[in-house]
């Protein structure tokens, strides 16, 4: 069994993320799922939610994704998102308000995505 699985994060815009992994934790339609080096193929739909990845070199990025697909296959796993962000580069007061605005606002789909981006900042 490999000791690493190559890790490919991308949002419609740009790539987000790629390097080598021991571990990736996403959230799925079909729960959280953890995804390690000889992991069984699989195709899966990502609900909004913080994708951890546990580097090689043992580190921990961290992001918020929002919808996609993710896919793994010989050890590569690619994470194909419609909006994702590195923790590191959410702006947690602008998250924080805009929580607040979708909630006066009672914009559900607003909400989710703020509490997703604020939630990967409190994970990272």
């Amino acid at each position: 069994m490999a000791a690493e699985l190559h890790v490919e994060l991308v949002a419609a815009d740009r790539s987000v993320w790629s390097g080598e992994a021991t571990m990736v934790i996403a959230r799925t339609t079909s729960g959280d799922i953890g995804v390690m080096p000889g992991h069984q193929p699989l195709l899966g739909v990502l609900e909004s939610g913080p994708v951890t990845i546990r580097t090689s070199e043992g580190s921990t990025v961290v992001a918020a994704v929002h919808g996609g697909f993710l896919s793994f296959a010989d050890n590569k796993l690619s994470l194909l998102a419609e909006i994702a962000e590195l923790a590191e580069e959410i702006d947690t007061q602008r998250a924080e308000r805009a929580l607040e605005r979708a909630k006066s606002d009672s914009d559900a789909a607003a909400e989710r995505r703020a509490e997703v981006r604020l939630r990967a900042v409190a994970a990272h």
